[in-house]
């Protein structure tokens, strides 16, 4: 499963570099349980050299719960270091485009206006990404299948100043 989704991320990473997305850091955290730390190595050989895979000490606090979430969680960070998505399952499977389309979205707005960290040129590449990003992600939202979940797993962090 895990080696599936670093495929799969690594296979994201690529597209979205292809694409002029440069400059995002990746991470992959190995969970603490003794059967991924054994099965670290295969973990870390699944990925490129861009692709970070952080492993936990099992006597550490777990990051998962420091960062509220869980081991299936993808959390993305704008440039500033600020939450901006928090997508948990379904949301988080990258056969579904909320991943990637987060990504973007983080990448492409300027919260806060001019910003040092941004990229030089990205006006082509962030073009059609911004526009009515937040209705296609609605519109791709997974109708529920008869179960109710109390989990709401895609959420969006707003910053204000």
């Amino acid at each position: 499963c895990c080696f599936t989704l670093s495929t799969r991320l690594e296979d994201l990473r690529v597209k979205l570099e292809n694409e002029g997305l440069v400059n995002i850091s990746y991470v992959v955290v190995n969970h603490q349980g003794p059967y991924s730390q054994r099965k670290f190595h295969l973990l870390k050989e699944s990925v490129s050299e861009y692709i970070t895979v952080y492993q936990q000490e099992e006597q550490q606090d777990d990051v998962w719960t420091t960062l509220n979430g869980s081991k299936d969680d993808f959390l993305i960070y704008d440039r500033c270091g600020r939450l901006v998505y928090h997508l948990g399952l379904p949301y988080s499977f990258l056969s579904f485009p909320y991943v990637e389309e987060s990504i973007k979205i983080a990448y492409c707005e300027s919260k806060c206006g001019n910003c040092s960290y941004m990229e030089p040129d990205i006006g082509g590449v962030c073009e059609n990404v911004t526009k009515g990003t937040d209705e296609t992600l609605s519109e791709m939202e997974p109708r529920p299948t008869g179960q109710h979940s109390h989990h709401h797993s895609l959420r969006r962090h707003r910053h204000h100043h």
